[in-house]
């Protein structure tokens, strides 16, 4: 009697676990977490310093508006709050997706605030920055749109002085503020001085040539894809212009409210010119070099010095400081909740 076969028996295979969970970013990096803690709070902290430093200029800016008219103020505050709508919208035509408008808003109040601590509009550019890539949106496409509406920004403003010059041929006392060649002279060696600095990097420096490169050559499909859009060209050149307009208004309204003796397209006009000549100044928000040009420009158009200066202070409360506090909560708030 043959016997059968002996089969082995194979050993259970081993039970395989599913992997645990990753942990978190923050948990794996304390650091990162820690940081975050601390992007919250330096908004308000450089907002607390920036008063302190200025507390005699809030003090009278406050004391010189008890003194004006409160529905032109109220105005003036409108006029504000159209300001940001205007920058949501040009940013948004800066870019060819479609951005949640409720946050793009929120990013660009709190923008408002990081651009009065940081100079040449660093401030504005980081926060949009960091909300456009926290949407997904590719770095170097990001980094063009902020290049595409820092172009059209100055263009929308020039376009909109050329338009009032037209409407106002006569009225705009424009004969005093035109610069002389002591003035174009150096902006003219500036601007060519930039040129040659720009192609001397691309001609020697290696690393920077193919990023630089690659950088300008998206933000020329973009700004090409966008121009085909009329309704993101309209967003774009809109909103840009729109800016420039609202801030001009709340000059203008400020100027109202204290009896400054000035038709409103003259200081519309003095506004655009006065941030046109000195805006690319690297101070936070322009303060300082374009107070002191508007203030210039103002009492050259026959405004009492002292009421011309008291019109700025105005205008600032208005535009900075009222705004400052609020926007550095939003700014901390959109941090917190990891948005920006």
């Amino acid at each position: 009697m043959s016997s059968l076969p002996i089969v082995p028996i194979a050993p259970p295979a081993p039970t395989v676990q599913s992997p645990a969970p990753r942990a978190s970013f923050c948990a794996r990096f304390p650091v990162a977490r820690h940081a975050r803690r601390v992007l919250c709070v330096l908004p308000l902290l450089l907002i607390g310093i920036w008063a302190a430093d200025n507390w005699q200029v809030l003090h009278d800016g406050a004391w010189q508006l008890t003194t004006a008219d409160p529905g032109w103020l109220a105005i003036g505050g409108a006029f504000t709050m159209l300001c940001w709508v205007s920058a949501a919208f040009a940013r948004q035509g800066a870019i060819p997706e479609r951005l949640p408008p409720g946050l793009l808003m929120a990013s660009q109040f709190a923008a408002g605030a990081a651009n009065n601590v940081l100079p040449a509009g660093l401030g504005a550019h980081a926060v949009t920055l960091r909300f456009l890539t926290g949407r997904g949106i590719p770095l170097a496409r990001a980094t063009a749109s902020l290049a595409l509406y820092s172009l059209v920004k100055p263009v929308a403003k020039l376009l909109v002085i050329l338009v009032l010059l037209a409407t106002f041929p006569t009225s705009l006392g424009t004969t005093d503020l035109l610069p002389d060649e002591g003035t174009l002279v150096p902006v003219a060696l500036g601007v060519s001085g930039a040129v040659v600095v720009v192609t001397l990097v691309l001609a020697f420096v290696r690393p920077l040539r193919r990023p630089l490169l690659n950088g300008l050559r998206t933000a020329l499909t973009d700004a090409r894809r966008l121009h085909t859009r009329p309704v993101r060209v309209a967003a774009l050149w809109g909103g840009a212009a729109g800016f420039s307009l609202c801030q001009a208004a709340v000059l203008a309204s400020v100027g109202a409210s204290l009896g400054l003796p000035i038709a409103w397209p003259d200081v519309l006009f003095a506004y655009l010119a006065a941030s046109a000549a000195v805006g690319a100044v690297p101070a936070p928000a322009g303060i300082g070099p374009v107070d002191a040009a508007l203030v210039f420009t103002l009492a050259a158009m026959g405004a009492p010095l002292s009421l011309a200066a008291a019109t700025v202070v105005g205008f600032r409360v208005l535009t900075v400081w009222l705004p400052l506090l609020p926007g550095a909560l939003v700014l901390s708030l959109l941090v917190r909740n990891k948005v920006l």
